[in-house]
């Protein structure tokens, strides 16, 4: 029996050491990224300063617009627009907190398809905790969690998309390294508020009927038509649809 603990002791010391020291090399960007397990932790000395520095000026601007500190997020980025909304909710509807512009990215008009073809996706996606990297080569970054279920239902790869600093990126959004700053803060504190998850919808334009109806010729149109009924859905009830997919299209409750 003491034989058999000591053996199992071994096993479980291995296995931690594996699980501490895992790393996750990234093909998402020009650079590779590696990543220990402990430096997904908020607490990390780079956010931990970027924290201090930048929190109290966007808590002020909570306050003035009648927002909770670590209230809920959701995320829209627009690629012909080069903009990214970050929205916070105010009791049952989201309201657009600021609009920060994209500084970097690749590509054209269209979902992206394969690994390596420098498209930044459209869709639906969230951002769970473990998808949070304070310790990015980009200086803080999160993963948009590409390919979703409806990438993959369409046999599309691709791996380790990020919204992060600097302003040049491949296949990502890069949003400056002062701009991330305030997206991560505000995303870790939806998290630390209790968000499980915050939603990023990622649109080719502002799917208006108007719009859509210039791109009939594209061979994107009847794509961003299924994308369109999520992109309404929110700017009908300033609440972001739960999102499922079925028979490769997205469906929406």
């Amino acid at each position: 029996m003491h034989r058999m603990n000591g053996l199992f002791g071994i096993i479980l010391a291995i296995g931690a050491t594996w699980i501490i020291t895992r790393s996750i090399t990234t093909t998402g960007n020009a650079q590779s990224l590696k990543i220990s397990e402990a430096d997904y932790a908020s607490g990390s000395k780079r956010f931990a300063a970027v924290s201090r520095k930048v929190t109290p000026a966007l808590k002020t601007a909570f306050k003035e617009k009648g927002l909770a500190w670590g209230s809920p997020i959701f995320i829209r980025a627009f690629k012909k627009e080069r903009t990214l909304e970050v929205w916070v909710q105010k009791k049952t509807k989201f309201v657009l907190f600021r609009t920060y512009p994209i500084a970097g990215a690749s590509g054209k008009l269209g979902p992206k398809l394969r690994e390596g073809d420098r498209q930044v996706p459209e869709g639906f996606y969230f951002v769970k905790p473990s998808q949070m990297n304070p310790q990015s080569n980009f200086h803080l970054a999160f993963n948009i969690g590409y390919p979703n279920s409806f990438d993959k239902a369409h046999a599309r790869t691709g791996s380790f998309i990020m919204v992060h600093g600097s302003n040049v990126s491949i296949g990502c959004l890069a949003m400056t390294d002062e701009k991330i700053e305030e997206i991560y803060t505000l995303a870790n504190s939806a998290h630390q508020g209790g968000q499980s998850f915050f939603r990023i919808h990622l649109f080719p334009f502002h799917l208006t009927a108007e719009n859509l109806a210039k791109n009939t010729a594209n061979k994107w149109h009847s794509f961003w038509s299924n994308l369109r009924e999520g992109y309404q859905l929110f700017e009908d009830k300033k609440t972001p649809p739960n999102v499922t997919v079925k028979g490769k299209r997205y469906h929406f409750e």
